[in-house]
């Protein structure tokens, strides 16, 4: 039974996915934007590519200590609050003058910007059982059109009005988006209570003891880490030789990874279907694949557009594989099985901006793509290997217990 009145339509959905895109987007408007964040402070290249481990860093914070409040509190007040404070924190960030203050402010950003992973829960208690893969590949859709969009405009408003308008820009879209939410999302029933404590170890708890959620976290830290460790470094290498992109192009490179949408989607219908198995492994072999273009093309512009479409399909199919998989393990604390899964999927992406950050600082794309090769690795050698981690339908809570029983 959903602990909500009313249950998901197509138009809540809509806004539901949108509302992820505006609030994700946060966390990726800067990747394009790196190359003038390091001029601007006059800092060096292995600084700002510090920020990205440091906004996702902040994400990890939220995950763990925010994401879980969704099992706690009501929902619709709890995102409508962070999407207020991630305004004022985005628009604070469009201010400042020092590199320090601005790292600090970035934390804040990444931490602010996991209303996203409240809303995907919320939607999963809302949807049928026998449609949740596919309403979570919808939410999906708004999550990655958020990710790669967010890059292209991006680019575009530097273009326009300057680096600093970007963060502006987002802090209006988050108030007016956290104005609708208030009046959309659906109003819920009393739930079971947790205490607070409970459910910042209960995610450890869940993880130690079903190694189906194991399986499915280190299946995410390893694509996102290969996910991370190109986007960190693709605007160093746009905007230098022989290339010498300007923002708003590097930003364009964000449309090339509208594949990924469509490989959410395929990846949730697979799982609807039972066939995890084939959706994991397939999106495996796609981020194998992606690195080994993007090698190849490091001097050519297209052959880094295919790469960059196929590894970002690879990553995006994974993702929600994973998720329709772990929503079915604790369905009454969905919120917290969602936050520790995303805590190891967004340690992976941090860990993934760090090595490349530094691997491309001393050897550059080579070093990117070899970094990216070994994440690579770490996904598609236990998605053949782990048989038991993909090939069956995710198992019920109630079935679970019986059969530990």
């Amino acid at each position: 039974m959903s602990s909500t009145e009313q249950r998901l339509n197509p138009s809540l959905v809509v806004v539901m996915a949108s509302a992820i895109g505006i609030i994700v987007a946060n966390l990726y408007y800067l990747q394009p934007l790196l190359h003038e964040v390091r001029s601007g402070f006059r800092v060096s290249t292995a600084s700002t590519s510090l920020l990205i481990t440091l906004i996702q860093t902040g994400y990890l914070i939220g995950l763990f200590f925010i994401v879980p409040l969704g099992d706690l509190f009501v929902r619709r007040n709890l995102i409508v609050s962070v999407f207020l404070l991630a305004a004022l924190t985005m628009a604070a960030a469009s201010f400042v003058h020092s590199f320090a203050l601005f790292a600090a402010l970035t934390v804040v950003i990444g931490l602010t910007s996991v209303a996203g992973q409240i809303i995907i829960p919320f939607g999963a208690d809302l949807a049928p059982d026998a449609q949740r893969g596919r309403v979570i590949g919808q939410l999906m859709t708004g999550l990655l059109g958020g990710v790669l969009l967010s890059r292209t405009l991006s680019g575009a408003i530097s273009e326009a009005i300057g680096w600093r308008g970007v963060y502006l820009v987002s802090s209006g879209l988050l108030v007016v988006t956290g104005g609708v939410l208030f009046f959309v999302l659906p109003q819920e029933r009393p739930r079971d209570r947790f205490e607070y404590r409970h459910l910042l170890t209960g995610g450890f708890s869940l993880l130690r003891r079903t190694p189906q959620l194991r399986r499915r976290a280190w299946f995410g830290a390893a694509a996102f880490g290969a996910f991370s460790v190109l986007w960190s470094t693709l605007a160093f290498h746009l905007s230098g030789a022989p290339f010498h992109y300007s923002s708003g192009v590097i930003g364009l490179f964000g449309l090339f990874g509208m594949a990924g949408i469509v490989a959410a989607n395929g990846a949730g219908r697979l799982a609807d279907q039972g066939r995890s198995a084939l959706a994991t492994r397939s999106s495996a072999v796609l981020i194998a694949v992606g690195f080994v273009v993007l090698f190849l093309g490091r001097t050519d512009v297209w052959t880094l557009v295919a790469g960059t479409i196929i590894l970002d399909a690879g990553t995006q199919g994974i993702h929600v594989s994973n998720q329709s998989i772990i929503y079915a393990l604790a369905p009454s604390q969905r919120s917290t099985v969602n936050s520790i899964y995303m805590v190891c999927y967004f340690a992976g992406a941090a860990l993934g901006s760090l090595l490349s950050g530094t691997a491309f600082a001393r050897f550059g794309w080579n070093g990117t793509c070899v970094v990216g090769g070994a994440f690579a690795l770490a996904t598609i050698v236990p998605a053949y290997a782990w048989r038991e981690a993909t090939n069956t339908r995710p198992t019920s809570p109630v079935r679970e217990r019986s059969r530990r029983s």
